[in-house]
């Protein structure tokens, strides 16, 4: 028996073992010579094309040679990387052509390939196709179009075999990612890292994360069929792994596109949760928010639900059992998403008071993400941020005396409580009259507490004690990865005379800020949100160290944005300059506000 691991929706083998074909029969191979030929193909297509022309000529010839073996050549490692790449470059009718002869007379030979471990992606990058759709072309022909309806056609077809053999495509890990990719298509949503795939380019800065594309009109009922066929198969969807990932696509692109049909889905989804069966006062729904497969299914469902669905969810399954699952190692994710959905909500003010009653014990468990939410949420409430920080600064034992509240910044970064960060008990248990000093450590929760806090309306407390820090501690916060967003959270929120005290003390740190990686970015936000007047101080600071900042790959940017040659040769020019900055600035704030 073939033995077999599922990791991460991916099926791996034990090698010297092949995975064999769908019928139980022995799986045909390409002979050597063929394998040769498109392993060159591969190389020939890493090279690049210069002309048009070129590639239209070699992606014909090389089609011609798959003609009559699409199959054969889908299901070959070495050929369906390949053709998985041709395809992004062939016509639309050349990949109609590719897909009619996978499917055979029937279409039934689709579910063969696409469940196959190397089909599957030659299926995949066949019906991303789509989005080339909607590329802007002025000339585009009689012809074109009746290219693209080819291709629709058998996009069409691929739906039809899907319905057919829907639970097969579903708990097979390579036929879910083909539905997956199906779909997107035909939500007219294709991810960008799925659409440079293809390719086997990857983006460094893609525009956006999803593409949208125009889609034929028949898509869309081809869309609502096939989420019909899903929720008459919802017992799979929800406790499959490849199923749920499955689900949690079409409930992404309609969340998207069609958000009515995406409200349909989810009533479906909760109405079979709540109607199973279980113990007398318990929720069903309790169980899968424990489960791990099922849990990424709520955590989707709870992102998309409207006001009325998580105030049902929260009166009818979860009020009183909050807590449990917010300590949870798997639900404790749930309550997160479920905490991020309903932040702007009343919904919210429930269950803020549920989890505030458990508060040290979600500290103790090491589930910062919860009390990260429950923070950033509050700066939508304004009568809760004050109870918050209170339980915060007890629960990191610098409550009381007032005096201790001054330390709160290097323990809400560093998340440890005020003994143990100053080392103020010795073994015996014995307390220690003078703190020990130790040096400034960020963890990431730590970062994102403090800049969740920065928003809150009274930021007196935190703001104190960034002044009770030193430099040493101040240039590890700027330059740390996760502290300098921090610290720059920090002087963005700040009023204009805050901030004019926090870089004062700042100033012999400019330099040494300039030439890190992540001080350059804190520097320049400072920048951004700093008076004429500021920058004129920051900029004084860097001209005497014109060399050094010149030479530096991070700093010498920031001399360029900086101005700091005008500063030095022109100065009115550059007061000019940075005085209308400071205008428009004020204008765009005005109008935001």
């Amino acid at each position: 028996m073939v033995e077999e691991m599922e990791v991460k929706g991916q099926r791996y083998f034990k090698v010297g073992q092949k995975r064999p074909a769908q019928d139980g029969t022995k799986r045909r191979r390409l002979d050597a010579t063929s394998v040769s030929y498109f392993r060159r193909v591969s190389e020939r297509l890493n090279e690049g094309f210069t002309e048009e022309e070129e590639k239209a000529l070699f992606v014909e010839n090389v089609l011609s040679e798959v003609k009559g073996q699409a199959a054969l050549v889908s299901t070959d490692m070495t050929g369906s990387v390949a053709l998985e790449r041709l395809l992004s470059l062939a016509s639309p009718a050349q990949v109609a052509g590719v897909l009619a002869e996978l499917g055979g007379e029937t279409g039934s030979e689709f579910r063969g390939v696409s469940c196959d471990q190397c089909g599957g992606h030659v299926m995949e990058s066949a019906l991303r196709q789509a989005h080339r759709w909607n590329e802007e072309d002025s000339d585009v022909t009689a012809e074109d179009e009746e290219h693209c309806g080819m291709l629709e056609a058998q996009v069409k077809r691929v739906c039809g075999v899907v319905r057919e053999s829907l639970l097969e495509f579903l708990k097979d890990p390579y036929g879910s990612h083909v539905l997956r990719t199906l779909v997107q298509v035909l939500s007219g949503s294709l991810s960008r890292d799925a659409a440079a795939a293809q390719t086997g380019r990857k983006q460094k800065k893609p525009k956006a994360e999803v593409l949208d594309f125009e889609i034929p009109v028949s898509f869309w009922w081809e869309l609502k069929h096939l989420s019909e066929r899903l929720l008459e198969n919802i017992n799979v969807c929800v406790t499959n792994t490849s199923a749920s990932a499955a689900l949690q696509t079409l409930l992404t692109v309609c969340h998207r596109k069609r958000p009515l049909l995406c409200r349909k889905l989810i009533k479906g989804i909760m109405g079979y949760l709540a109607s199973l069966s279980s113990a007398p006062g318990v929720s069903p729904l309790l169980v899968f928010l424990k489960d791990p497969s099922c849990s990424h299914l709520m955590q989707t469902v709870f992102s998309f639900s409207q006001k009325a669905v998580l105030r049902d969810v929260y009166r009818s399954h979860l009020r009183t059992q909050l807590m449990p699952l917010a300590l949870h190692p798997i639900a404790n994710y749930t309550v997160q998403s479920l905490i991020t959905a309903s932040a702007r909500f009343r919904v919210f003010l429930k269950i803020f008071d549920e989890l505030m009653e458990g508060f040290e014990a979600i500290l103790a468990a090491g589930h910062m993400g919860v009390v990260v939410l429950m923070v950033e949420s509050c700066v939508y409430w304004e009568e809760k941020q004050n109870a918050l920080l209170q339980r915060l600064l007890q629960a990191f034992h610098c409550s009381e005396p007032a005096s201790l509240q001054v330390s709160c910044l290097p323990l809400f970064l560093s998340l440890l409580a005020y003994e143990v960060y100053y080392n103020t008990e010795t073994a015996e248990g014995d307390a220690v009259t003078q703190p020990v000093q130790r040096r400034l450590s960020v963890s990431y929760h730590g970062s994102r507490l403090i800049q969740a806090l920065a928003g809150f309306k009274d930021r007196s407390v935190l703001m104190n004690s960034l002044h009770r820090l030193g430099s040493a501690d101040l240039l590890t916060l700027g330059t740390d990865r996760f502290g300098s967003h921090a610290l720059q959270k920090l002087l963005t929120a700040a009023s204009d005379k805050c901030r004019g005290k926090i870089l004062r003390k700042l100033e012999e740190l400019y330099v040494q800020l300039a030439c890190s990686s992540c001080g350059s970015r804190l520097l320049e936000a400072a920048w951004n949100s700093a008076t004429v007047s500021q920058r004129q101080s920051i900029a004084e600071k860097l001209v005497p160290s014109e060399s050094q900042l010149r030479s530096d790959q991070f700093a010498r940017h920031i001399w360029a944005k900086f101005g700091l040659t005008n500063f030095m040769k022109r100065r009115a020019d550059w007061q000019e300059v940075q005085t209308g900055e400071s205008k428009k600035r004020k204008m765009f704030s005005d109008i935001l506000q």
